[in-house]
């Protein structure tokens, strides 16, 4: 079966950005020229993905309209003779399909993803959050989840090593060494204590969850903070079918704190020709 669909929770408050995200989704923080969650779907799209599920909250509409066509403007920028604007801004609606559907509650991330499950309709699919981009490098970072999961034919996290230093601040996988730079997952630990951490390999971005998943959130009680946790259903699921961590081979730009998202964003006009000469010459300057 090809994996067509990808859920995208982004109810979230994004309170480490506030002021910003009073009335402003997280999402929506540009890295440069585009918004964080512009860049996700047209990875998403890249690797072959029609269907794109965003599971929103009362404060996100601004995200449902950056991925609809706006009449009004395209008509004033067709008209003004300004046809590369109008295409980009054309482009952005034409990714997927999209559509929108409310966590009515903050009961957590794992909830979120089941709120998507009558959408699913026991289709394999993807799973990203608004707030962690990963660009591939070869080829699009979830095409490379996804080849893993037709190759061996069970769920895919993607992971990253991470310095003893840095364990604390991901969950870290427990893994079985498998093949080249794909591992089985036995399970994975929040946030531990450098000495206890059962590998350096930091679960980040997305995965390929098979719809079992949803009638494992359905029974998976409230944990921290009174929330369901996905990571508490992928480690029920781990007991009942293969799943496997990959080693991406991609760039990694993480946007969920304000010091990892200004290095992003310098990363990423890094990358932009027009800039990126200008912007060093910038940085060196301020020595």
């Amino acid at each position: 079966m090809k994996i067509k669909k990808a859920v995208i929770p982004v109810a979230g408050y994004g309170t480490r950005f506030l002021p910003f995200t009073k009335a402003t989704p997280k999402e929506m923080l540009p890295l440069v020229d585009k918004p964080v969650i512009q860049y996700i779907v047209e990875e998403l799209s890249a690797s072959g993905i029609s269907h794109v599920i965003l599971v929103t909250g009362w404060n996100k509409r601004a995200i449902e309209d950056h991925f609809d066509y706006n009449f009004e403007l395209e008509y004033r920028l067709k008209e003004a003779g300004k046809m590369e604007a109008y295409r980009k801004i054309r482009d952005v609606a034409d990714l997927a399909y999209f559509t929108f559907v409310r966590q009515k509650e903050p009961l957590g991330n794992g909830h979120a993803v089941l709120c998507a499950k009558q959408l699913i309709n026991d289709e394999i699919f993807i799973v990203s959050w608004g707030d962690d981009l990963i660009i591939g490098q070869e080829k699009p970072y979830y095409s490379q989840l996804i080849e893993v999961y037709e190759k061996y034919g069970g769920s895919v996290l993607s992971v990253m090593p991470v310095s003893k230093e840095e364990v604390k601040r991901y969950g870290i996988v427990k893994v079985k060494p498998f093949k080249n730079r794909v591992h089985r997952v036995l399970e994975v630990v929040e946030k531990p204590d450098p000495e206890e951490a059962p590998s350096n390999l930091a679960h980040v971005g997305g995965f390929v969850l098979t719809p079992r998943i949803f009638e494992i959130l359905e029974r998976t009680k409230p944990g921290k903070g009174g929330e369901i946790w996905l990571q508490d259903a992928i480690n029920t699921l781990c007991k009942l079918e293969p799943v496997y961590a990959y080693e991406f081979q991609g760039e990694r730009y993480d946007t969920g704190e304000i010091f990892e998202y200004l290095k992003s964003n310098i990363k990423m006009a890094l990358r932009q020709e027009e800039i990126s000469d200008g912007l060093k010459k910038f940085i060196h300057s301020l020595k």
